[in-house]
């Protein structure tokens, strides 16, 4: 690109106005990433941005900040385990052309957002998951990590085996995701989305964000949306590729966003229990996000700055 890069230090901001609707006019470059992770992770991508890498590469190179982040509990290795006491993890990644890959269910892989980027280039597939990700991992050249918790999800997997109960709790631990996407000064887009799932999920569980269409998707032609929350409830209505579509057909991004939401409550019984959010760019690079409930935030950056912004939600505080 050539441009350098102008983030300051890292700061906080909210919705510029009453229904969210912030960034009119629209940016390029620009990274938008799920939750407080998201200022480091954006951070790390729009300096690979700016050194010359591809958009993908910066999607890329920013959510492999957070798979390799020890205080986070939610993505990565060091992520809770499932209720067998395993870690296993979820990618996908994706580029403005239709070109995608992920892995599902795969264990002692230290960057599976890195593996679902091979799975894209090297393979005739979308997806692996499971033992034959790994074997993939390995053919790659991919080191096997040792499988053994992390000191601080082994302290919370034991709390947890005290009961051996699970029920959703809303907003904990930023929640389960990283889900990033971006756009460069010329209109190319990218998404990539990583986690280690729901804490104590049964094994062999798989949430939205290796499922290209509900936790990412993007479409040069009109713009790309991501996902975090719980999986289910997001695979239920292909969150992320119904904000796309309803972009092409005239929404802005964060009508978009607000339309998913509507549709995710309605689909969903207890949703007192439920939190979801959404991140949407259109080709413009105008930006929307909304939420279930209140507490979910994001990060935004540009070359100028990179800030934390609190998002809207169908139910008030």
């Amino acid at each position: 690109m050539g441009t350098a890069l102008l983030i300051p230090s890292i700061s906080s901001a909210s919705a510029t106005d009453e229904k969210g609707k912030s960034n009119k006019a629209g940016e390029k470059p620009l990274i938008l990433s799920t939750w407080n992770h998201g200022l480091p992770a954006n951070q790390a991508a729009m300096e690979k941005l700016s050194s010359g890498g591809s958009i993908l590469d910066a999607v890329e190179t920013g959510v492999r900040d957070t798979e390799l982040d020890l205080e986070n509990l939610s993505v990565g290795l060091q992520g809770l385990p499932d209720r067998e006491g395993i870690t296993t993890l979820d990618a996908s990644i994706m580029t403005g052309d239709g070109n995608c890959g992920s892995v599902a269910f795969v264990r002692q892989i230290k960057h599976p957002i890195s593996l679902a980027r091979r799975v894209m280039e090297n393979t005739p597939h979308v997806m692996l998951a499971g033992e034959g990700a790994r074997q993939f991992a390995i053919a790659e050249g991919f080191p096997l990590e040792e499988e053994v918790l992390s000191p601080k999800a082994a302290v919370e997997y034991a709390k947890w085996k005290e009961t051996s109960q699970y029920k959703p709790v809303i907003n904990i631990e930023n929640h389960d995701t990283i889900g990033m996407i971006g756009i460069d000064a010329n209109g190319n887009m990218a998404g990539s989305c990583t986690t280690s799932g729901l804490a104590y999920k049964m094994h062999g569980r798989v949430g939205d964000s290796p499922i290209i269409g509900a936790g990412l998707f993007v479409d040069n032609e009109v713009g790309a949306a991501t996902a975090t929350g719980l999986g289910e409830t997001i695979i239920k209505i292909c969150g992320s590729f119904l904000i796309v579509e309803l972009m092409r057909q005239g929404r802005t991004p964060q009508e978009a966003c607000e339309e998913a939401v509507r549709r995710l409550i309605s689909k969903n019984k207890n949703i007192n229990d439920i939190q979801a959010g959404f991140l949407a760019i259109n080709k413009e690079g105008v930006t929307g996000a909304f939420a279930v409930h209140p507490g979910f935030n994001f990060a935004k950056a540009t070359l100028k700055e990179n800030v934390l912004i609190d998002s809207n939600s169908h139910f008030k505080p």
